[in-house]
This record gives C-alpha cells, sequence and structure tokens, in this order.
C-alpha cells in the first residue's frame, strides 16, 4: 500500500495571531500523532511520500501544480523517521514565518502527477491522504475551489487512485470559521465516504483522534504478508493445509489463489521460508492486484485435508 500525503502548512494551522490558530491547539497535537504514524512499527510493509502545501513563495509558485510533483519525502518505506524530520524543518521559526494560502486543487494536480510516475515503476494500491484545516484560497477561485478538488480525486478514483480526508477544525473563538463539513465531498468524492473531522481545542483529545483517523486508513489498506498465528494448544500447524483467498468490496465471493512458491503462477502466494515457515506472502504480481481493490479482505482457513505440496 502507497500512501501519498498532502500536509496543510499554511497559517492558520498555527500563526498564533489570533485565537483560532493556535499553534498548540492545532499544529503540535496533529503533528505529534503524524510522526507517530510514520514511526509506528505497525505501518511496517506501507510505503509513504509527504508533500507540503502551500509551497515556498509567492502566488505564482504555490499556484502551479508543478510545486507539487516532487514531494518532500519521496515514497519511503515505513518506519522512518525521515518524515519527522522534513515536517521539523518545515515547521515555521516564528509566528512570522508561517506560509499562507491553501492550493488544494494544484498540491491534488502535482500528486497524482507524481503518482501517476511512481506507480509505472511500482505497481500496486495508491492512495492520497489530505490534511487541511481550511478550504482552497489565494489562488483563482474558478481553478482551486472545493468543485475543483472533487473534479480531481474523481478522476483520480477512475484511475484506482482513493482520497482520504482529515480536517482539522479550528478550536472554538471570536472570528472561528464554520466547520469544514465541504471536506466530506472531497472524501466522498475519492470513494472513501466521509471526511476524518478533528475538533480542536484539547491538544490530547486531538492528538488521540488524529491517530484514531490514521488507523482507520491504515486499516483500510491490506498487507501482501500475513505471520501465521501459533496453532491452538494441542495442535501443530501443517503447511500443506492452508487454502488463502481474498473478497472484494465488489463481490461477496472469495477468490481462492493457488500456493507457488516459485511465483510462477497467476494469482498466486508463497512461503516466507518453505522449509520453517513464519508468513504467507503474495506473490508480487497478485499483491498488486489486490491492493489495486478498495476494502479487499484476506482469508486464510486450515483445512483437515493436505490441499498443497510445499517443496522439501
Amino acid at each position: 500500500m502507497y500512501l501519498a500525503f498532502a500536509f496543510d502548512v499554511s497559517a492558520s494551522m498555527g500563526a498564533n495571531d489570533v485565537e483560532w490558530r493556535s499553534k498548540a491547539l492545532k499544529w503540535d497535537p496533529v503533528v505529534a500523532a503524524t510522526k507517530q504514524f510514520f514511526l509506528d512499527p505497525a505501518s511496517e510493509g506501507f510505503k509513504a511520500s509527504l508533500t507540503f502545501f502551500p509551497g515556498p513563495g509567492g502566488r505564482r509558485e504555490m499556484c502551479s501544480s508543478d510545486a507539487y510533483t516532487t514531494p518532500a519525502v519521496p515514497m519511503t518505506l515505513l518506519p522512518s523517521p525521515a518524515f519527522g524530520e522534513a515536517i521539523d524543518v518545515v515547521t515555521p521559526p516564528d509566528d512570522r514565518s508561517w506560509r499562507i494560502g491553501t492550493p488544494t486543487a494544484y498540491a491534488m494536480d502535482g500528486i497524482l502527477e507524481f503518482i501517476q510516475a511512481e506507480r509505472q515503476q511500482n505497481p500496486g494500491k495508491y492512495a492520497i491522504v489530505l490534511v487541511t484545516d481550511g478550504y482552497p484560497q489565494e489562488c483563482r477561485d474558478d481553478t482551486d475551489s472545493i468543485d475543483a478538488v472533487v473534479e480531481r480525486v474523481g478522476a483520480a478514483l477512475a484511475s484506482d487512485i482513493s482520497t482520504f480526508v482529515i480536517g482539522v477544525d479550528s478550536p472554538p473563538g471570536e472570528g472561528s470559521p464554520p466547520s469544514l463539513t465541504n471536506l466530506h465531498q472531497i472524501a466522498a468524492a475519492g470513494g472513501t465516504g466521509e471526511a476524518f473531522m478533528l475538533d480542536t481545542g484539547n491538544a490530547a483529545a486531538t492528538s488521540a483522534a488524529f491517530t484514531e483517523a490514521i488507523e482507520a486508513i491504515r486499516g483500510a489498506a491490506v498487507s501482501c504478508t500475513i505471520p501465521i498465528p501459533p496453532a491452538p494448544d494441542g495442535r501443530t500447524f501443517d503447511k500443506q493445509k492452508v487454502v488463502v483467498s481474498y473478497t472484494s468490496a465488489a463481490t461477496s465471493t472469495p477468490t481462492t489463489l493457488d500456493y507457488d512458491q516459485s511465483c510462477a503462477t497467476e494469482s498466486a502466494w508463497r512461503y516466507d521460508e518453505p522449509l520453517n515457515p513464519t508468513a504467507i506472502v503474495l506473490c508480487n504480481d497478485t499483491c498488486a492486484a489486490v491492493q489495486a481493490q478498495f476494502e479487499v479482505s484476506l482469508g486464510v482457513d486450515f483445512t483437515c485435508e493436505d490441499v498443497i505440496e510445499v517443496p522439501l
């Protein structure tokens, strides 16, 4: 699973110039939870990239998709400290150094261009994770609006790229903007239901809610490596009595995969170590085909009789 993060670093995330732009209530807890995800051993097997928006420079630079085709962190196997280090670099040193604007549509264009090039080399399931606290603004209204973003993520979904949205609501206070309910339109167009909306006002609660949202996103993906669980008491694992299948959201009928340790067969799986297996591994082509579908589950059944022959 490949996750391309689009991370809002605009002034409203923590410039501290008004009450609802509190860095302590918005930026700090969201960043803390984000860093934890990228370091979490439970993220092993995923790859992720990280793109910040708006980009540096004036309106001309930030309102261009070219500013977002090269992520701050390229597709990197998780867990990794590279993401936290990149976030530290982009965090403004003072309240006056925050970037202005939310060019969401242009960020989506650049990230989608990056994904299209990336998956030519590395096929598989790709998804965008948009983290933002505001509606598109500062660029032309007709090219950077909620409708424009919806159009882009809808086209991405048609190319098997789904979009998750984590909305960071502003804490209550004088002049605080309304709730970001329009972000649900982006998530719906991206094929992921509703946006995850984070209330801000309590830093610990915000960080916990972000972590919960990330867990849900991680749970929507499927790993191509399945650890073999310990056998129940009084029993032993028999590596020749295993059936592996998958079921997608498009059908309720499981598709059975073939065992082939050499992965020469289409729709096949193998053991990590055939002499003493500890995990079931989908072959590369099978993994790419399974991960290309949203909401898919893998099934492993242990039978009473031999159903496969494992070479010794």
